[in-house]
């Protein structure tokens, strides 16, 4: 098969990229570059553009032949959501709907579409299972689960194949070169804050969990990543024809318990000025999300292999590479 990577110059994109072409998928990538790196998918087919761009992806599709598609490109700051809702609609809801046309168009049969666990919102419950009820907390969770629902429409009218991925807070690097260098996740915020010799910051110490902090399902991006080519091989062969699945570890972290375990790596723990500071909330920030991952490990034999000191010690070593460390 040929697969379609959307987003793939991106961080978590250019990683499943890396994967998929490791397993030796062929891979054609599409990205608008406003936030990806081209550099990032070295070797690999790549059309610069929007997936807004219907034409363009049908045009792609024809002249590569391909025949399955993994949607990663959105938006996705949950601040930044809550401020332009109409926006983060257009992109990704109408970004996905233009993108299920076009696969419609040329036939292609095979979908994984890279969603959130913030398709959950803030359940009430130790873990998150598929069949938790969604009610989003957010635009950006709102797109999620509408971009869900389309997939799923679109399965039921035209025989694709699919898989929707609710993958929770991704962190780590499968080498250097494809470390996240954005700094709207917690890992890169962190480190930033460290090199640049200034405390961390915690938004919020006032949440219903043991230490007042968000509770989170850190999982490595090679972890993602792999879960990606689980699913994509499983719809390509034909075994797999409907799935929606978390992509997490089952293991809760608090934000205090990874700045805490940032700063162990860094070799900032003994440093005072790297105490973290508390901060007000954010907007739209659930108190505690951790996955149950039994569905995604039953229905593909899947499983995350990589742990919190993997991630972060990963991650430095990409941000070291790219910034230095603290002085």
């Amino acid at each position: 098969m040929t697969w379609l990577v959307t987003g793939g110059c991106g961080y978590i994109g250019a990683h499943v990229v890396a994967a998929m072409r490791a397993a030796d998928e062929r891979v054609v990538v599409v990205d608008d570059l406003s936030t990806g790196d081209r550099q990032r998918v070295a070797g690999a087919p790549l059309v610069e553009g929007t997936v807004l761009d219907q034409a363009m992806l049908e045009r792609t599709m024809h002249e590569h032949a391909v025949t399955g598609v993994v949607h990663i490109a959105a938006k996705k700051k949950v601040e930044e959501s809550v401020r332009r809702p109409e926006y983060y609609h257009r992109e990704n809801v109408e970004g996905l709907r233009s993108l299920l046309q076009a696969a419609a168009a040329t036939g292609v049969g095979a979908f994984v579409f890279s969603s959130s666990a913030a398709v959950y919102g803030a359940p009430d419950v130790d873990l998150v299972r598929e069949d938790t009820e969604c009610r989003p907390v957010n635009p950006y969770g709102q797109t999620k689960l509408d971009g869900e629902h389309l997939v799923a429409g679109a399965a039921r009218a035209t025989g694709l194949r699919y898989a929707n991925l609710r993958y929770f807070n991704v962190a780590g690097a499968a080498s250097p070169d494809l470390a996240d260098v954005g700094e709207t996740n917690l890992v890169p915020m962190v480190f930033r804050r460290l090199v640049e010799r200034q405390a961390p910051l915690i938004f919020g110490d006032d949440f219903p969990t043991p230490d007042g902090t968000c509770i989170r399902d850190f999982i490595h991006v090679a972890d993602v990543a792999s879960a990606h080519v689980a699913a994509a091989r499983a719809l390509g062969d034909g075994r797999l024809q409907a799935l929606t699945a978390n992509v997490g570890r089952g293991e809760g972290v608090s934000v205090r318990e990874m700045v805490t375990a940032i700063r162990d790596v860094t070799g900032t723990a003994g440093a005072e000025w790297a105490e973290p500071v508390v901060v007000p909330r954010r907007a739209g920030d659930p108190p505690r999300v951790v996955a149950a991952a039994d569905v995604i490990r039953d229905a593909l034999g899947w499983e995350a292999r990589f742990g919190l000191r993997d991630m972060v010690a990963s991650a430095w070593d990409g941000w070291t590479a790219r910034v230095g460390a603290p002085a």
